[in-house]
């Protein structure tokens, strides 16, 4: 599943190829995606000017002119690709998931611009389209979501008040997207790494200093993953034809069995299943 830094490439993308852009149409192939869409969102879409386009978590959100939105999460498969009308570009998806080109099924939304076509595929159809019809609606939407980990309010203060008399384990709580937005299963596992926290530690036992190193690090890792572009775990391309560089960066993700990367640790990687999910980290540094 993409995670907040790929879904900010997705984000960046779309910005420079839709941004200030009307659409003329929308077709909708499958309604049948996580939610089903709603028989108004074609006519809902048509004309609309987006006039710009945002990201909270692992969400995108298309801003309109009137002041509506529609909002996409890419679930566990979802990419979008551009198909540009007087340009032969085989590398359309915007992001660094799946085929860099259009695969042949699956597209089950298309949005059509003057001069560009944005595709929507998603084999697995747990990815979804919201319309919005105002800010409030907006809002409420995310209300149960807690700060991303560059925002102001993910700070001491908050980590320590929430997780007072919390028995969960630290990794499961930087997967809670009630705690925190937008952080994934790779990101989790490199933000307790670099934090030298055991991922099995309950939150209520972590010391002042160890939560600083939890915000200093969330803040530090998902930066610089989007700067490198994202973690490409499968080595495609997106449509400028770059690759995402950050897996090359992995200190412990997917190192299971390999020696730990701390010059002064003899350790070695172990893989363990938390929640269904694979975590990796060094029981030697990882205290």
């Amino acid at each position: 599943m993409p995670e907040l830094p790929e879904v900010e490439i997705v984000r960046q993308s779309l910005s420079k190829n839709i941004k200030a852009k009307k659409i003329n149409k929308v077709l909708v192939r499958n309604r049948n995606l996580r939610f089903k869409l709603k028989p108004y969102f074609e006519n809902k879409l048509k004309n609309q000017f987006i006039s710009n386009i945002q990201r909270f978590s692992k969400y995108i959100i298309l801003m309109f002119q009137n002041k509506s939105f529609c909002v996409i999460h890419l679930g566990m498969s979802g990419t979008i690709h551009i198909i540009k009308n007087k340009k032969k570009n085989l590398l359309t998806n915007t992001s660094f998931y799946h085929s860099p080109i259009l695969p042949k099924k699956h597209n089950h939304i298309e949005f059509f611009f003057d001069d560009i076509k944005l595709i929507y595929n998603d084999p697995r159809r747990f990815g979804f389209f919201l319309f919005i019809k105002d800010k409030e609606n907006l809002k409420n939407l995310f209300k149960n979501y807690g700060p991303e980990p560059f925002d102001k309010k993910f700070n001491l203060n908050y980590l320590t008040n929430f997780f007072k008399e919390k028995k969960k384990d630290i990794k499961g709580f930087l997967l809670d997207q009630k705690f925190v937005s937008g952080i994934g299963n790779i990101y989790a596992c490199e933000i307790l790494y670099s934090s030298k926290i055991n991922p099995l530690t309950p939150a209520k036992d972590l010391h002042k200093s160890q939560l600083k190193k939890i915000i200093k690090n969330s803040k530090k890792i998902l930066y610089r993953a989007i700067k490198e572009g994202g973690s490409t775990i499968r080595d495609f391309k997106n449509t400028t034809g770059d690759t995402g560089q950050f897996q090359k960066k992995f200190k412990v993700y997917g190192r299971d069995k390999k020696n730990c990367k701390r010059s002064n640790c003899l350790g070695t990687i172990d893989k363990i299943i938390q929640s269904n999910r694979s975590t990796f980290y060094c029981k030697i540094c990882q205290k």
